[in-house]
């Protein structure tokens, strides 16, 4: 069943975590980092942030400044949604035969 894109974050296991927590500066990211570790809806939280320019907070695993790293290199992608669930669904059925 494909989840609806507005739907994701009921899924988050952030979602009851306290917001100030997850946008921290300096070593405070790392921590922020392990509630993403395993998030069911990972993948959906990083293309939000990544298609909608986020500046601030740890989103799908990743800090504002690995995300703008990471738009710097690929300034060719114009939907990180499509681009990451077609990653996911690639390696999903890879991981299940290994």
């Amino acid at each position: 069943m494909k989840r609806n894109e507005s739907d994701w974050r009921i899924h988050a296991y952030c979602r009851d975590t306290d917001p100030d927590g997850l946008f921290v500066r300096g070593a405070e990211q790392n921590r922020a980092k392990l509630v993403c570790m395993g998030c069911p809806v990972r993948t959906e939280c990083l293309a939000e942030a990544l298609d909608n320019r986020i500046d601030f907070g740890v989103w799908g695993g990743m800090t504002e400044r690995e995300r703008r790293a990471l738009l710097r290199r690929r300034p060719d992608v114009s939907s990180w949604r499509g681009l990451l669930e077609s990653a996911k669904r690639q390696y999903e059925p890879a991981q299940r035969v290994s």
